[in-house]
C-alpha cells in the first residue's frame, strides 16, 4: 500500500466495520424510497469494503485524479451500494444521503455517470460494463499509466454474449491491469440464475480463456482481501476474475430468508426491523 492517494486508507476502522457501515447507509437509503435493490447492496458491501479501503488507488478530494484506479459498475442497479462506499470513502457526502432518488439528487436510483462524483460508468444496460473496461485498460496500457481497471458485474451478465467477447478481447490485448469482479448471488429478475441459463464451473470457464481466475466466499473478507492480492500482483501476462459467491441481503436474517430477493419488497415498518437486526451483527 502506498501513501500517495491512500490517506483514505489511514485508518483504524477494520474493514469489517467498512462493510457494515456500507449496510447501513444502503437501507437508510432504501428506507428513503421506500424501496431498492437492497438485497445485491447488502450481499456485495463485503466486496466493496474491501475493493475501496483495501485495493484501489483513489483520492475522494479529487475523484477524477488522473492516476487513480479505474472502478466501474456494470450493474447500473446496484447503484444504491455504489453511493454507500462513495459516502464512506468521503467522495460523497453523508448529507447527501436523503436525496436518494429524489429529483435533481446525485444519486438516481439506476447509476449514471453524468451525475455523481465517482461514477465511472453509465450501467445498467447489462453485458456492457466489462467491454467499457477493456477499452479503458488498453488506452490506460498505450498511456503507459500503472493504473488498474476493476469492473464490477453481476453472474446473469455471464449469460451476455458482448460479455464473452470482451473476455476474449482482454485476452487478445494482454489486458493485465484489468481485474473483473463477479457478484454471483445467484438470483435473476425471473429467479436463480442457473435455472435461468445452465452455467457451473464459472472460474474455470474464465480460465479456459486465458484469465488468472479465483473464486472465493464474498462475505469472507480474509478470503476477499488475500484475492484481491492475488489478482494484483499474479505474473499472470493477461486479465484476472475473481468470481465471489455472495449472500443476497447478507446480514439481515429475516430478508436473507425470503424466496424472492432480486428486488426485496421491505414494508414500511420493516426499515427499523432490518436496521435492528444489522445492528445485532455490528463488528466490535
Amino acid at each position: 500500500m502506498t501513501a500517495e492517494g491512500r490517506d483514505h486508507a489511514i485508518s483504524n476502522v477494520s474493514l469489517a466495520q467498512r462493510a457494515w457501515n456500507i449496510r447501513r447507509k444502503a437501507l437508510l437509503m432504501g428506507e428513503v424510497q421506500g424501496q431498492g435493490y437492497i438485497g445485491q447492496a447488502l450481499g456485495v458491501a463485503d466486496v466493496l469494503a474491501a475493493s475501496y479501503f483495501h485495493a484501489l488507488q483513489y483520492r475522494a478530494e479529487d475523484p477524477e485524479w488522473e492516476g487513480r484506479d479505474r472502478f466501474y459498475l456494470s450493474i447500473g442497479h446496484y447503484a444504491i451500494a455504489l453511493y454507500s462506499v462513495l459516502m464512506e470513502a468521503g467522495i460523497l457526502p453523508e448529507n447527501e444521503l436523503e436525496t436518494y432518488g429524489m429529483d435533481d439528487s446525485r444519486m438516481p436510483m439506476s447509476g449514471m455517470a453524468s451525475y455523481t462524483p465517482g461514477m465511472e460508468i453509465t450501467g445498467g444496460s447489462l453485458g456492457h460494463g466489462l467491454g467499457i473496461a477493456v477499452g479503458a485498460a488498453l488506452g490506460l496500457k498505450r498511456k503507459q499509466s500503472p493504473a488498474f481497471v476493476y469492473n464490477l458485474m453481476s453472474d446473469g451478465e455471464l449469460g451476455e454474449g458482448s460479455t464473452w467477447e470482451a473476455v476474449m478481447s482482454a485476452v487478445q490485448w494482454k489486458l493485465d491491469n484489468l481485474i473483473c469482479l463477479v457478484d454471483f448471488n445467484n438470483q435473476q429478475a425471473d429467479g436463480p440464475t442457473r435455472d435461468a441459463l445452465a452455467q457451473g464451473d464459472e472460474d474455470k470457464k474464465w480460465a479456459a480463456f486465458g484469465w488468472h481466475a479465483q473464486r472465493v466466499d464474498g462475505n469472507d473478507m480474509d478470503a476477499i482481501v488475500a484475492a484481491f492480492d492475488a489478482a494484483r500482483n499474479t505474473d499472470h501476462a493477461g486479465p484476472r476474475v475473481i468470481i465471489f459467491d455472495t449472500k443476497m441481503c447478507k446480514g439481515v436474517d429475516f430478508l436473507e430468508a425470503r424466496e424472492i430477493t432480486h428486488f426485496v419488497r421491505v414494508e414500511a415498518d420493516e426499515w427499523a426491523k432490518a436496521l435492528t437486526k444489522l445492528e445485532e451483527g455490528k463488528p466490535q
